[in-house]
């Protein structure tokens, strides 16, 4: 039985997906009972004072989901729809990616509830110091270790590392990834989301033994994943004939000329008047007769009202729930393979991971290290994703959450958690 209708709330949407992988794989009830909730969760009162002189108090975040794999990981977001709920199923979902790379790590996740465009840089500054004061006691490079997310960036992170290594009066850059470059930060990491995403699909490609090379490839939003991934997808050979960004998108049949595309959005800031395509909408792109559909943009695109009319083989989401589970369960019976975003946009931690490796070890690694090694992590945990589908007859979203789970059990099983 559902514990609720998860769909309108992802925190108990979160643990119906850990509750389907604990009776799939004959786990022990006492499994589901520590994964259905955090480990540890933390509600904080940030204040701030003004530029004029007034003080705010901002509500904060900081949710680890479970550690029996390493210290908890995830991003930071600043966004007025931030809420507890919100906050823990995105630190679930973090356990899941990270199990499935194979990264030593749990899964974590913060958040503050607020409009960051009311506020200075000098206020977002002070935001961003008195939120790690006052969750310093439960974060650490051992412990739990934040990254860039909605509404937050690099110079956030480094002031964020800055107010850590303050109060242990000590440089502690592995405490914090998504770091600028001079003080830790990991070359690749800025477009690691898109390239993992093409690695990875290119994996699930060879599963289906559809030739990448040659293959029409469909780009719904091209900022920084949706632009990494075209690009790179057209370096690889296939063919991209479409993207588009939020005010619409462009077709050409023979493929787009991604470099005179990018210049033209570099100097334009937008899409729409590119001379060497023709205009379509963001709802024709999605059901364009393409291989392979990249929806790259927001969550909730493809939906059981247009899930019947798409036509790719794969559907690689490079956004966060961009497929909404009706659409799953239509895609799925349809044949359509989905590439679910929990490995789709995997790049950006997998790298993080690198980071703070690096970090540790106070040696820091080429960029082509770099992205050799994230290509083999993205590939590796396809293959172990199309396995665990192959085998319980699932779809690969649900075959993600298997491979977690699994290892996540291990995890505890030796370290004396289960009983």
């Amino acid at each position: 039985m559902a514990e609720a209708d998860g769909s309108l709330n992802p925190y108990l949407r979160a643990r119906e997906a850990f509750r389907d992988a604990v009776e799939r794989l004959g786990l022990e009830p006492a499994v589901y009972e520590i994964l259905k909730q955090p480990l540890r969760f933390l509600e904080v009162a940030v204040p701030v004072v003004r530029d004029d002189g007034s003080l705010a108090v901002f509500t904060g975040y900081r949710s680890q989901h479970n550690d029996a794999l390493g210290p908890t990981k995830g991003g930071l977001r600043f966004h007025p729809s931030v809420t507890a709920d919100e906050v823990r199923a995105l630190s679930m979902w973090m356990t899941v990616k990270s199990a499935l790379l194979g990264l030593p790590y749990g899964g974590g996740k913060g958040g503050i509830a607020v409009d960051v465009d009311t506020l200075s840089e000098r206020e977002i500054e002070r935001l961003s110091r008195e939120y790690i004061r006052a969750v310093s006691l439960i974060i650490g490079p051992e412990k739990d270790i934040p990254a860039p997310d909605v509404s937050t960036n690099p110079q956030i992170m480094a002031w964020m590392v800055d107010e850590y290594s303050r109060i242990r009066g000590e440089n502690t850059f592995g405490l914090i990834t998504g770091k600028p470059l001079v003080i830790g930060g990991s070359p690749g990491r800025l477009e690691a989301t898109g390239r993992g995403l093409i690695h990875a699909t290119r994996a699930l490609a060879r599963e289906m033994g559809l030739a990448f090379e040659g293959a029409t490839v469909a780009v719904q939003g091209f900022g920084n994943v949706g632009s990494v991934a075209a690009l790179l997808a057209s370096r690889a050979g296939a063919r991209v004939v479409a993207v588009s960004d939020k005010e619409g998108g462009l077709y050409r049949a023979q493929g787009l000329d991604l470099d005179r595309l990018l210049a033209y959005k570099r100097d334009h800031r937008r899409l729409a008047g590119f001379p060497e395509a023709e205009p379509i909408t963001n709802a024709q792109l999605l059901e364009l007769p393409v291989d392979i559909l990249i929806p790259a943009a927001l969550e909730n695109q493809i939906t059981a009202e247009n899930a019947p009319r798409i036509q790719a083989r794969i559907v690689a989401e490079g956004a966060n729930g961009p497929t909404t589970p009706e659409a799953d369960r239509i895609l799925f019976d349809k044949g359509v393979m989905v590439l679910p975003d929990v490995l789709g946009n995997a790049g950006g931690v997998t790298v993080s991971y690198f980071e703070w490796v690096q970090n540790q070890t106070r040696y820091y690694w080429t960029e082509t290290e770099v992205n050799e090694r994230l290509e083999t992590f993205m590939t590796r945990a396809m293959t172990a994703m199309h396995r665990m589908h192959a085998r319980y007859g699932v779809p690969l979203r649900q075959a993600a959450y298997l491979v977690a789970t699994a290892r996540v059990a291990e995890a505890m099983r030796v370290r004396g958690w289960l009983k």
